[in-house]
Formats: structure tokens, C-alpha cells, sequence
């Protein structure tokens, strides 16, 4: 086909569909679906073994109910503000009963949709058994939301109760400025609900820790420098403050993270060092007297070279041992261990119970009695656990439902009954309802794309993904509804296999735009939907840059892209608009210095785009979390005119690849017919990463005896 003639096609196909459009109504509601690496499969809860006991699979006591997901926990000291709020005490303590105390936790949860903070007051009196505890054996629970609401939809992390307060992160505020991350420290008042941000402005704030005495509270945070981009380990100082109000903030150790207090002038932190590369755990000593600061600050090495050890805890007043979670170089998952700080020495705890499980941020009861984690609860016999296909996830716009599917790269069919998605390998289709799931491709696949006027047939890229220019890569389309039903029958598209992707299906469905790396550079292309090249194509986009990721608007008139031509090879990528004839480029969403905005993708009424983007940085600790290539990645929505940029999604996980539906689907999880649930997860793929270097790995003696004889 000659380049004009298609030209002058798109543009008259382009002006009619347009005129053709206006007059309908934009729908009632719609849905957005996106993948988040990983998370659907977490099914986190919260355990605790004695610290003066051997540990075993019968003292290890799971606190949480099994509800959703649930971590990063904290044991509380009881104060009156706190049982105020329990309004059945006589459920954890009958009258005429001499009854142990009720074990009090307090922990994040994602239940109901979104983050929240959760106290839990559980009494467990059943005797032990030869068989692991669960939760079914703790008969009486008072179970109190903390924040009933406050902070609207935001991340809510690393919670601590002192005294009269519940001092937490929370990411409820935009600081208003691209690739900043909103999570600031925050304290409410828990008998009257009177919350006082501590962080200034400007500031992000991650992984409070709470003095003793409730007085100072420290954190990990770049100050006034800002995120950088970085998805590791992080180059973060320790910083102090009042409690009370924020005030008499001053830095104590560069580079650091995850602190926590032993007394009002001890705390412990982590940080990767310099010296050998080993992730470690530091201690750091103010002085009693005269100004603090990073000179009058001491300093010390705790953990010995030749493993990973990170997020410390520690209890008030014990300088007898501290808790860490390791990364062994003989061991793949990550542990939490005891080390002696008299005898310089680590002590086994969880890896003596489920040795092939991960363990999670430890955390130590105020008594030093207990120390508590989250891990994957396991299979249960409480039936609360399910493996889901969509996750709602709590929406701020009340016309959008919002969804996380267990998959990635997912798009809606043009009637909205049914989801394409792909698994790494493999591209599957669905119906909404989690029914009819059926593989259609095997091979490496990533993207898809429904053809409105063709039904039933699907486009994707095979091959593989984070490719270079040259590599094969070529768009495919698959007839899903094809009679014979068979696997992979597929339709070969492009011919030169130089990393051909992200296909776009014009409304017509007609054309497909897409992303090829012929030229030696990433650029656009149009083609024939049916007979792919062969057909008819045109270059839509040419330079030494990386245009990807297109989607074609509902009214033709727009072609989104993700592009790095501002900065090519930087990896930073902002979002563009273009006709299809090649006319009227333009910025739509600069995702500010070095940042990313990708995977765009059009409103059925083609007035906004959903995307993913870093602006809003990162709102905890990496290694606080399993791993995550990038996560800072939420999902957002723009006007086409570059206004009214909202954010979707609050958390610190890898939410990506959005797609936008015709219909409203009512917000509720949707779960995998006959698939019960299935825990797994991948460790952070850099602390996997071991140094090279002369140190062995800090060894234990198996014939010791595994309790702490630093108890106090």
C-alpha cells in the first residue's frame, strides 16, 4: 500500500469515527485492572515463638486471623488509651477468672481493599499439641481498627503505639511534586482521633521507631536531598525527633534505615557496608549530654561480615540480644534469627520450623518474652483463605472500580465479559467472573490487545521481554473463540522479528500500532490487523530514541505512548499523544528528572488515560518487602489536556500494566473457582546477591542449644 493513500485512510477513518463518537454518552462506570508483581500471592500472617523456649512448630503461635494480608506488626505495651478502646474486656477476661494476659498486637492489614492498621487483643488458652498452632486456637479475639478511616485511601506501615498515641507512615498527602514520595510519619491520638503530621513538608519519612519513654521518635529518610530512584538498598540517614510534635529534628547516622530504640539514648539500624558490602546491623549511641548530632554520634558494627542481616528489633532495655532477619549464602530464604550481643552470636529461631519459608521484619515483645514476624500462613482448615483472580482494591473515584488480577499485562474484551492476560509463559483468557479459564498461547508472551470489531481475537507479543532491538520478538493474534479450541493457533503478523511489541488495535479494528525495533531504534508502526505487514505499514514515529507501550484512543483521533526520546537511553520515559497521521505530537505527562510514566491506556470515552508511574517514589523500604523490580510503580489517571492527575493505588508493591473496561464491575474479590490458596513469593533478587569477598559465612553450632540465655 502506498504510504499516502494509507495515509489519507487513517485520517478519514480517523474524522468519521470521531463524528460518529460525540454524540454518545460517556458510560455510567467503568473498571480498571492492573497486575502488582507478586502480591496475590502473599497471604502474609502474623507468628511469635518464645525467645526462652526452643523454638518448634508447636510453640509457634499464629496471631493473626487469616484475614487478607497482614504484616509488619507490633507488640504493644497495654496502656489505659489503648484497653479504653476494647468495649468487651470481659471476652478476654471473664469475671471470676484468673486468665495470662491477652497477647496485644497491633499490625497493618490490607483487608476490605485497603491499607489500614488493626489492634487485636487475643486470649489463646487451648493446650498445646504435637501439631502447630494456628488461629482457630485462639478462642477470644477483640479486634479494633485503629484509624476508622482517617487518612482516606493511603499505605499505612510500620505502626507503634505509645502510650496515648499510634505513631505510623501513611502516604494520604501529595507533596505536589513528581517523583516524590508522600510517605510522612504520622501521630493519632487513639481515644480521640486528633491526628499531627511529625514529618515537615517536602519530607518523606519511612520506618518510624518509638523511644521507651515515647519521647523521640527516629527514622529513615534523605531529608532534603530526596529519592533518587533507588530500588535496593537505601542510601537513607537516621534522623530524630519529639514525638510530641515533630520538632528538634536532627540527623544521627548517615546512611541508614529501619532504626529501632533499646533506650533513650541507643538504637540500632542497618545499612550495607563499605567496607566488606554485607548488609549489617549498626549500633548507634547519642550522647547524654551536649547537642546530638552525627559527630557526637558512636557508631559500631554489631553482625559480623559474611551474611545479610537487616531490620533489627529490639525491646526496651534489653542489651542482651537483638532480632534480625538474615539472608544466609547457604540458605535461599530469608530467616529470622536472635543474636547474642554478650557472646557475639547468632541463634536459630524460624529456620528450626519451616526452614524453606520466608520470614519477615521481626519484632520483639516489650517483655523480650516473644518475638513475632509475618510469613505465608500455610494451608488451614479456617476456609478465610482463598487464592483470587481479582482483587478489589478500594477505588478514589466512586465511578471506577478497581482491580488487581493475578496475572499481568491484562486488557478487557470489547463487551467487558472477559480478561486476556499473560502468566510468564503463557496468555490465558478468562471470564470476569473467575469461570472459563482457558491457555491459548504457551510460549513467552507479554502485552495484550482485544480487537473491537473482530470478535474474539486477541493480539500479543511472543518472544521475550526486556529485549534488545534485534531480538525476536513479533505480534501475534490468536482467535480465542475458534472452534477446534486449539492451543496455539496463532497468526504470524510481523516478519523480521526485531523485537515487534505492544500492539494497539484501532476502534475500527482495522489497524494495529505497535513498537519495532527494525530501524536499529524503537519506534512505531502501523499495520494491517488482519494481514499484519503484508497488508500495509507506516512508520508513525522515527529518531535514536524508544517509543513503546501505544494505545489507540476509542475515537481514533489519538495514538499514547511511552517514550524516552527527551532523554534517550536514560531510562526515563513520559507519555505522549500523536495522530495517527503522524501530526500533532505533544507531551501529555512528564514524570519529572530521570522518572518513568508507562503503559498508557485510554477511557472507554477516551477523556483520560490510566497509567503507571514513579511519581509518587516510594513509600517504604525495599527490603522490607519480597521483591519488586520497581517499587515505586503506582497507577494513575490524567486528563488528555494533562490535568486532573489522580493517583489509584497506595502501597509500596510494583502495580503496572492498567487497562480500562467499558462496565462497572461491582467491587468485590472475585476468586479462582476449584484454586485454594498458594503462598509463594520471590526473596529480593539483590540480596541473592552475595560479596565475593574473604569472609565465610557467620557460622552457628548446631549442638548449642537453641533459646536465649540472654533472656532477661
Amino acid at each position: 500500500m502506498q504510504p499516502l493513500k494509507f495515509l489519507n485512510l487513517l485520517l478519514h477513518f480517523s474524522l468519521a469515527l470521531f463524528h460518529a463518537t460525540v454524540a454518545h454518552e460517556p458510560p455510567s462506570g467503568t473498571s480498571i485492572i492492573f497486575a502488582t508483581l507478586g502480591r496475590l500471592d502473599y497471604d502474609f500472617d502474623i507468628f511469635t515463638l518464645p525467645t526462652g523456649d526452643p523454638p518448634t512448630k508447636t510453640n509457634e503461635l499464629r496471631i493473626t486471623d487469616g484475614e487478607s494480608v497482614n504484616f509488619n506488626g507490633h507488640f504493644p505495651s497495654p496502656s489505659p488509651s489503648l484497653l479504653s478502646l476494647l468495649t468487651n474486656k470481659t471476652l478476654i477476661n471473664p469475671p471470676g477468672q484468673q486468665n495470662p494476659p491477652p497477647l496485644n498486637l497491633i499490625y497493618v492489614t490490607e483487608r476490605g481493599g485497603s491499607s489500614s492498621i488493626f489492634y487485636d487483643a487475643v486470649y489463646a488458652d487451648t493446650p498445646r499439641s504435637a501439631r502447630s498452632r494456628s488461629a482457630l486456637e485462639i478462642p477470644k479475639r477483640v479486634q479494633i481498627p485503629l484509624l476508622d478511616g482517617k487518612g482516606g485511601i493511603s499505605m499505612k506501615d510500620k505502626p507503634t503505639v505509645s502510650g496515648d498515641y499510634l505513631v505510623y507512615v501513611s502516604t494520604h498527602e501529595n507533596p505536589g511534586k513528581p517523583r516524590t514520595s508522600w510517605a510522612a510519619v504520622y501521630a493519632t491520638e487513639l481515644t480521640t482521633g486528633l491526628t499531627q503530621r511529625l514529618t515537615p513538608h517536602g519530607i518523606a519519612d519511612f520506618s518510624p521507631a518509638v523511644s521507651p519513654s515515647g519521647v523521640y521518635t527516629a527514622v529513615a529518610s534523605y531529608g532534603e536531598r530526596g529519592w533518587s530512584g533507588e530500588v535496593e538498598e537505601l542510601s537513607t540517614d537516621i534522623y530524630i525527633f519529639l514525638t510530641r510534635d515533630g520538632t528538634n529534628r536532627v540527623k544521627v547516622v548517615e546512611h541508614g534505615g529501619w532504626p529501632s530504640w533499646v533506650d533513650e539514648s541507643t538504637l540500632y539500624f542497618h545499612r550495607r557496608s563499605v567496607e566488606d558490602n554485607w548488609i549489617s546491623v549498626y549500633k548507634a549511641t547519642l550522647p547524654n549530654q551536649g547537642p546530638i548530632s552525627i559527630e557526637s554520634v558512636i557508631v559500631e558494627r554489631v553482625t559480623p561480615p559474611g551474611l545479610h542481616a537487616f531490620t533489627p528489633a529490639t525491646s526496651p532495655g534489653n542489651k542482651k540480644f537483638i532480632a534480625v532477619a538474615t539472608r544466609r549464602p547457604n540458605s535461599d530464604y530469608r530467616h529470622v534469627e536472635l543474636f547474642d550481643l554478650v557472646k557475639n552470636e547468632f541463634i536459630q529461631l524460624t529456620r528450626l520450623v519451616s526452614p524453606q519459608t520466608h520470614h519477615l521484619n521481626p519484632f520483639i515483645s516489650p517483655d523480650s518474652a516473644r518475638v513475632g514476624y509475618h510469613r505465608c500462613r500455610g494451608a488451614s482448615s479456617d476456609k478465610k483463605s482463598t487464592h483470587l483472580l481479582l482483587e478489589n482494591v478500594k477505588s478514589p473515584i466512586p465511578d471506577i472500580s478497581l482491580f488487581r488480577i493475578d496475572g499481568s499485562f491484562p486488557s478487557f474484551s470489547p463487551a467487558g465479559d472477559r480478561i486476556a492476560y499473560v502468566d510468564f509463559p503463557g496468555l490465558y483468557v478468562v471470564d470476569r467472573d473467575g469461570s472459563n479459564r482457558r491457555q491459548v498461547f504457551t510460549g513467552m508472551a507479554f502485552s495484550t490487545a482485544w480487537n473491537p470489531a473482530r470478535k474474539g481475537v486477541v493480539y500479543t507479543s511472543a518472544g521475550p521481554t526486556f529485549a534488545s532491538e534485534s531480538t525476536e520478538v513479533d505480534i501475534i493474534s490468536i482467535n480465542v473463540d475458534d472452534d477446534l479450541g486449539q492451543i496455539n493457533s496463532f497468526k504470524k503478523l510481523t516478519s523480521n522479528g526485531e523485537n515487534n511489541a505492544f500492539p494497539a488495535v484501532s476502534p475500527d479494528g482495522k489497524w494495529v500500532v505497535f513498537r519495532s525495533g527494525r530501524s536499529g531504534h524503537k519506534n512505531l508502526y502501523i499495520m494491517d490487523a488482519s494481514e499484519g505487514e503484508n497488508g500495509g505499514l507506516y512508520r508513525l514515529t522515527e529518531g535514536p530514541w524508544s517509543d513503546t507501550m501505544c494505545n489507540w484512543s476509542p475515537d481514533g483521533e489519538w495514538i499514547a505512548f511511552a517514550s524516552d526520546r527527551e532523554n534517550p537511553g536514560s531510562g526515563s520515559f513520559e507519555l505522549f499523544l500523536i495522530h495517527p497521521n503522524g501530526t500533532g505530537l505533544r507531551k501529555l505527562v512528564q514524570s519529572g528528572s530521570a522518572g518513568r510514566a508507562n503503559h498508557p491506556y485510554f477511557s472507554p470515552d477516551g477523556n483520560s488515560i490510566v497509567f503507571t508511574s514513579d511519581y509518587g517514589g516510594i513509600s517504604a523500604e525495599p527490603i522490607s518487602n519480597p521483591h519488586h523490580y520497581q517499587p515505586y510503580g503506582e497507577i494513575f489517571t490524567v486528563k488528555l489536556d494533562g490535568s486532573d492527575l489522580k493517583r489509584l493505588t497506595q502501597n509500596s508493591y510494583e502495580d503496572g500494566t492498567p487497562a480500562w473496561g467499558p462496565t462497572y464491575i461491582k467491587p468485590k474479590d472475585v476468586e479462582w473457582p476449584g484454586h485454594g490458596p498458594q503462598c509463594s513469593f520471590e526473596e529480593c533478587h539483590w540480596l541473592n546477591k552475595m560479596p565475593v569477598l574473604g569472609d565465610s559465612a557467620a557460622p552457628w553450632d548446631s549442638t548449642k542449644p537453641q533459646c536465649s540465655s540472654a533472656s532477661p
